[in-house]
């Protein structure tokens, strides 16, 4: 009996299809390919539920004849490459033949399409992979590809589609791309009946950046200056130092005007930013590289996601030395901004920040924020002709309790040093206060609902499509940590309220971006004191005394007392220790008292 057998040609279609057609988004992706390959200076793209009912994609590209019509639906049926030698310089953003066989395969299929000269149109039916009706039709010039029911005849593939929401944001993620990378082409998307994108040919990727994403983020972002070496050219924009994301959504890579992944562009990046951004944080970045056409391989991937380059060592090269001319400038700005809080015996305030991010908070805003930390008793008043910033004190309104814990001095203005039963204990006083603050903040957040404070002028904060999608189906979540937060747009959120343990000057953006990172990483599901613990943990960081602040004897003993009575004392909420013992033993030994 054989075991070997030839599968139909049916199944072999749906096997290919699955390597090509992952979900609606993909869909899209090969069809907006074929539009733009046609010389498209117009594309409309139109779904509903997700893209799961109905998927259509019209462009006003060269068309097609009935032959050409009914001759691309073979698998590896192609205008773009005629020889192997071809893919060697492919120059168009399709060229395997496969997409639209692939998607007839797994959907109930029509395309109509007529040239610009003709005096009529073709309309070819299909419903999976089977032709079922061809004819003559009038059409306008250009393309028209609609794609209903997909994975109606794979059930067990259908149900691996996420939640329609979510397959929206990555179809208004997947003509983003295309939109960025094709300024010169018009771009209308239509989300059910609501019109997500309609985008007029924009002259500059400035202009089209700034229509997508909004003027406010676009002030974030860097131009690359005009760089071109042998093996690349590239352009584009990032963002300025302190405007990054805990992941790397928000990186765009265009290699020949083609949306791709690149792991050595992405380590080419972070070496470029080098000590401009936090370790464990990720720049943001719209990056365009201009190669040969025979210098990269496209051909590595079905999806065509991944790219390989000829010479990746100096493409990445080029990518660092091109991002690092343009952050020099803004990096020595930054350097030239005062960095610390001068501590003086007030009481603490906001933390300094860029005037344009200034947020007017309600009169009673500021009593929450002081209970971080309670003023000294009896601490003279400041003069009038202090220019310096307050900060936090030590709550010493209550003598220290006697214990077996004695301060005898302060080593370099940070280390305290402290005799105890059992040796010497080196504190920094930074580290101590830190983590003081933070239990401080967390235990006034279990005692209920995160408590929020309404601001005097509510505030616009404008998303990305995909993060926007995202926040309106977790707007529970926000809410739990105490931001309110409402609707005011397709991309648009108005929040008129934030928890009091945030600073009074806070940049919204840069929040929400590391709420999003965290809510994805961790779920919805998270705690509220889970998903406040970074901004907590930075905050009171940034309360917290610093080192050559100078404090009294009364101040210190305070200190160590509520250290002492801290769940965890011995580490600040970023890790690191805030207090090393060294026992008699060890220093019997140091001096050859004991062997």
């Amino acid at each position: 009996m054989n075991r070997i057998h030839l599968l139909s040609e049916q199944v072999v279609n749906q096997i290919a299809a699955g390597e090509v057609i992952e979900r609606p988004a993909s869909v899209i992706k090969e069809l907006l390919e074929n539009s733009l390959d046609a010389g498209a200076k117009q594309v409309r793209v139109g779904f509903r539920a997700g893209g799961r009912s109905a998927i259509t994609v019209a462009d006003d590209g060269w068309g097609m004849s009935r032959d050409d019509a009914l001759l691309c639906l073979e698998r590896h049926g192609t205008s773009k490459i005629s020889a192997a030698e071809d893919l060697d310089g492919v120059r168009t953003l399709g060229f395997r033949g496969e997409a639209i066989p692939s998607i007839a395969a797994v959907s109930r299929f029509t395309l109509t399409t007529r040239e610009h000269d003709a005096p009529s149109g073709t309309r070819v039916e299909i419903a999976g992979g089977k032709i079922l009706n061809v004819q003559e039709v009038g059409a306008a010039p250009g393309t028209t590809v609609e794609a209903r029911s997909l994975f109606f005849n794979l059930p067990a593939r259908r149900k691996f589609l996420r939640t329609p929401q979510t397959e929206s944001a990555h179809i208004h993620h997947i003509v983003t791309l295309h939109a960025l990378a094709h300024p010169a082409v018009a771009w209308r998307l239509q989300d059910e009946e609501r019109v997500v994108l309609d985008l007029a040919p924009a002259r500059t990727l400035a202009e089209r950046i700034r229509e997508i994403y909004g003027a406010e983020f676009f002030q974030d972002l860097v131009p690359l200056p005009e760089s071109e070496t042998a093996a690349a050219r590239v352009s584009g924009f990032v963002g300025r130092p302190g405007v990054s994301r805990s992941t790397r959504d928000q990186q765009h890579v265009f290699v020949n005007g083609r949306p791709v992944e690149s792991r050595g562009v992405n380590f080419a990046l972070l070496e470029a930013y080098h000590t401009a951004l936090m370790r464990g944080r990720f720049p943001i970045a719209f990056l365009f590289i201009e190669v040969p056409s025979g210098a990269v391989d496209v051909n590595i991937h079905p999806a065509k996601r991944e790219v390989r380059f000829r010479d990746e060592y100096a493409v990445r090269a080029a990518v660092t030395l091109t991002v690092r001319r343009a952050l020099e400038p803004q990096v020595a700005a930054a350097s030239v901004q005062p960095m610390r809080l001068v501590l003086q015996p007030t009481t603490v305030d906001a933390v300094p920040a860029p005037v344009e991010q200034r947020l007017p908070l309600a009169p009673s805003w500021d009593t929450e924020h002081r209970a971080l930390s309670a003023p000294l008793a009896g601490a003279p008043a400041p003069t009038p002709a202090t220019s310096e910033p307050p900060r936090p004190t030590l709550d010493v309104s209550h003598p220290a309790s006697p214990d077996d814990w004695r301060v005898i001095g302060v080593l370099g203005q940070l280390y305290v040093l402290i005799e105890s039963a059992e040796g010497l204990v080196l504190l920094d006083q930074h580290a101590a206060h830190e983590r003081v603050l933070f239990e401080r903040v967390l235990g006034q957040l279990e005692q209920g609902a995160a408590p929020s404070q309404r601001l005097l002028i509510p505030a616009t904060l404008e998303l990305e499509v995909r993060d926007a999608a995202f926040v309106r189906e977790h707007m529970a979540v926000f809410q739990r940590i105490g931001i309110g937060l409402s609707e005011f747009g397709p991309k648009a959120f108005l929040v008129d309220a934030l928890p009091p343990w945030l600073p009074s000057r806070v940049d919204l953006r840069q929040l929400f971006r590391d709420i999003l990172d965290e809510v994805r990483a961790g779920g919805s599901s998270l705690s509220k004191l889970r998903l406040g613990e970074d901004a907590i943990a930075t905050t009171v960081c940034r309360h917290a005394v610093k080192a050559h602040d100078s404090l009294s004897v009364p101040e210190l003993d305070s200190l160590l007392r509520e250290l002492r009575a801290c769940d965890l004392p011995y580490t600040c909420p970023h890790g690191r220790p805030t207090m090393i013992q060294l026992s008699y033993a060890d220093l019997e030994k140091k001096f050859g008292r004991r062997g």
